[in-house]
């Protein structure tokens, strides 16, 4: 079993020291440096003038993120599901005669 790691991760000009699994390292430092990339991107293209604004829009962006890749697996999941009963009728048909 790893140890928990001790890191500091810096979102918007805020430091957040976090106890974690060595595994989530990875993970979490990429969601920061997008973090932080996104709100260069709201503070670049709109006159924002609080943080918690440019928090706020940044997590609706990566929670649309998450709800929209829910909702086309969703999508995929049912094309494939109609494929594969097509498939297994033309199987069936075939079999039976």
């Amino acid at each position: 079993m790893s140890e928990a790691l001790k890191i500091k991760l810096s979102i918007a000009n805020r430091v957040y020291p976090l106890t974690i699994n060595p595994s989530q390292e990875e993970g979490l430092r990429k969601a920061a440096k997008k973090i932080e990339a996104m709100i260069g991107q709201f503070e670049q293209n709109y006159s924002v003038r609080d943080k918690q604004d440019v928090l706020a829009m940044c997590a609706l962006q990566f929670a649309a993120q998450v709800e929209q890749k829910s909702i086309d697996k969703e999508y995929v999941n049912e094309e494939v599901q109609d494929k594969l009963s097509a498939l297994n009728e033309l199987l069936q048909d075939h079999l039976a005669s």
